[in-house]
């Protein structure tokens, strides 16, 4: 069943050298117990689409078209209270910047705890119980010695667990987590993405997972959206689309995984490819396929924006796609 459907989503800044379009056009689609990998360089738009979905784009940036879709509710102009009753409830966020869910003043128990009696009719004694569980599952050792605690007197990475164990407080039926283990060591990321696959699984929650980290995306996700300039430029199963990537950008990207540049042999590394250029201004997009200066495969077609063609349960935005031709 359909839970998320963003159909061309916008969001704008207006600066003061002009308006920087950093979302054109999204759209995907994401249903209950699914995950969704959005993938792409820094600034290429998945944050913001991320924060766009619940609402988060403060002035300068607005959201100046498209639809979100939540469980058959347009999320879009919906008036804030609105979407606070939503948020922490239904759909959840992680940060990459734990700092940004964490309040410095307050007890991580004081957070916990109002985190669940906002949403829910519940006692303290039964919240305190739902906060100490949580704490356990994303690996803080003694979670009801370490609950009147105060963010400062955590490490970062632990900070970013407790985020993460406030996001799952209230089994929210959407979480979109932006980078949230890249501050952590492996064996802890390890844990925290099982935990995410074990809430999926269980609950029937979504979820989108913002990375650059395309191992993760591998190992986690159902599907896989590969953002670029603003712009989703391929989405499809994460298998077909890491096996046989059609976009030249979404091969670039793997060809600079240093675990896809070993020898077929084992023994003798090759060396990455690194993709030539950088990441264009928002600001300063010239007509056409954002990334055809960095692509050796562009032609005076490309001067033209391609549109997102989809076929066979996968999609590219792309004149001259790695693959044949997408009808």
């Amino acid at each position: 069943m359909t839970l998320l459907v963003v159909d061309d989503l916008q969001t704008e800044f207006a600066t003061r050298d002009g308006v920087l379009r950093a979302v054109q056009g999204v759209s995907f689609a994401l249903a209950r117990g699914q995950v969704l990998g959005l993938v792409g360089e820094s600034g290429s738009g998945k944050s913001v689409t991320g924060f766009s979905i619940l609402g988060l784009i403060d002035p300068p940036g607005r959201i100046s078209g498209g639809s979100v879709r939540f469980d058959g509710q347009e999320l879009v102009g919906q008036p804030e209270n609105t979407l606070r009753c939503l948020r922490g409830k239904r759909i959840a966020m992680i940060f990459q910047d734990p700092m940004m869910t964490l309040n410095p003043v307050l007890s991580i128990e004081t957070q916990m705890v109002e985190t669940v009696l906002a949403h829910e009719r519940v006692g303290r004694a039964v919240a305190r119980e739902r906060a100490i569980e949580s704490l356990g599952r994303v690996g803080i050792a003694e979670p009801a010695a370490r609950l009147p605690q105060y963010p400062h007197q955590f490490s970062g990475g632990m900070r970013q667990r407790v985020a993460i164990a406030i996001a799952l407080l209230n089994r929210p039926d959407l979480v979109i987590a932006d980078e949230p283990t890249t501050a952590l060591d492996v064996t802890v990321q390890g844990q925290i993405l099982y935990e995410m696959q074990k809430l999926v699984r269980e609950s029937g929650s979504a979820l989108i997972w913002i990375t650059h980290d395309l191992a993760v995306i591998a190992g986690l996700a159902d599907r896989v959206a590969v953002m670029y300039a603003g712009r989703i430029v391929e989405e499809g199963p994460v298998a077909a689309v890491l096996d046989a990537p059609r976009h030249p950008y979404t091969r670039g990207l793997l060809d600079s995984v240093p675990a896809n540049n070993v020898a077929a042999d084992g023994t003798q590394a090759r060396r990455l490819r690194q993709i030539p250029g950088m990441t264009p201004s928002l600001l300063k997009l010239a007509p056409g396929c954002a990334f055809r200066e960095r692509c050796d495969r562009a032609d005076a077609a490309c001067a033209q924006m391609p549109d997102l063609r989809a076929a066979g349960g996968r999609s590219v935005r792309c004149v001259h796609p790695l693959a044949e031709q997408i009808a």
